[in-house]
């Protein structure tokens, strides 16, 4: 979309906007109290030719997987970028790579081979406390090899310090919240959670899941409990603590739409309510902010054909494929988030080709 039209839409906050080209997973945007939005996610490394060539996800999906064709076009280096209005974006580089990783130092004889199978998947950028704090997560070239980088200051750049060290590994898709009273909590696969002790050297108490009450059939028949696979953010909204986690409508890999789903608690660790629906082709996005208080979620291209057109995806029973109607690059899509009066959170889409379920859902909401 061209600058005049996203500034528009912004202003409206009523359907789903474009706003960057280029090859990316699991888009993140936060806000950061220097004004700026910051924009990271799984791309490709900087300049790769495979880039323009390859838009849509070529080399994770299954068809390409199965062919053996090509290794993954994802490469090993955060990029980031910066906007003071989410019109406009600014690239700041790659200002850290798997090179700069805590196991690039711990396990340097693992960085001595080819690079070709080096991973770097879903960063997040984190101010915390006065510092930027980076998390990812990696299958190579040391398998589980996730990361808790911090920066020295205000500025995402090397050196990094690892607090976490060896306790960062294994924690898939890691995501990091701090609550009002500072206490900063730890997040992965999909999902576990445990509050880190004020240097975040290690771990305040024992883990525990947070997933939500009850639970769906899963496709084998045996009944699911967790809220989906990975993807998981958690957000304090009216006082509460919204938990989000992305899986496919049907809860069998890549067949149906990528979407979010979202439960709330009164404690980060939980108990949790019963698992909502959040929107459709949302899976792995970033419910964030703006300035003026107004919520949007970030969403992208995770499909294994090319993206359908709206009018085909309302037609359509989308059970079959991996399905998606957003672009290559980042979409943002407004959320419409209320609070009741008996403290009631309710979170949707509102864009109407976002905001409900497909036939193929397998939960009913």
């Amino acid at each position: 979309m061209d600058a005049d039209a996203i500034r528009a839409g912004l202003e409206r906050h009523d359907r789903a906007l474009h706003l960057t080209d280029g090859w990316i997973r699991d888009p993140y945007i936060v806000l950061a109290p220097d004004g700026f939005y910051y924009l990271t996610g799984t791309t490709p490394n900087p300049d790769s030719p495979r880039e323009a060539a390859e838009p849509h996800n070529t080399g994770l999906d299954h068809v390409e997987q199965q062919l053996r064709k090509r290794p993954s076009i994802v490469g090993y280096h955060m990029q980031l970028w910066r906007s003071k209005d989410l019109v406009r974006w600014e690239s700041l580089g790659a200002p850290f790579s798997l090179r700069d990783g805590y196991w690039a130092k711990k396990q340097p004889d693992a960085f001595t081979g080819s690079r070709g199978q080096w991973r770097l998947w879903a960063p997040e950028v984190h101010f915390i406390n006065g510092r930027w704090h980076i998390v990812h997560t990696t299958p190579g070239p040391v398998k589980g090899g996730s990361n808790l980088a911090v920066a020295r200051g205000d500025v995402v750049r090397p050196p990094y310090t690892f607090p976490l060290g060896n306790l960062a590994r294994g924690r898939h898709d890691p995501s990091l919240f701090q609550d009002v009273d500072g206490t900063v909590y730890l997040l992965w696969g999909n999902t576990n959670i445990v509050p880190l002790n004020e240097d975040m050297t290690g771990f305040a108490a024992k883990p525990v899941r947070i997933d939500p009450a009850g639970s769906r059939p899963g496709p084998d028949g045996k009944p699911i409990s967790r809220i989906g696979h990975e993807g998981a953010t958690l957000r304090k909204i009216g006082g509460r603590y919204v938990h989000f986690g992305t899986a496919w409508s049907t809860d069998r890999g890549r067949k149906g739409t990528y979407n979010l789903y979202y439960c709330v608690a009164d404690k980060p660790t939980g108990p949790y309510g019963p698992r909502q629906f959040a929107g459709r082709f949302l899976g792995h996005g970033t419910p964030l902010k703006d300035r003026k208080g107004r919520w949007w979620c970030t969403a992208f291209f995770n499909a294994n054909v090319p993206p359908l057109s709206r009018e085909e995806a309302r037609k359509k029973n989308l059970g079959d494929d991996a399905y998606t109607i957003n672009p290559q690059g980042v979409t943002l899509v407004p959320l419409a988030v209320t609070v009741a009066d008996d403290g009631t959170i309710t979170i949707r889409a509102k864009d109407p080709d976002y905001a409900n379920p497909g036939p193929e859902e397998v939960q009913r909401f």
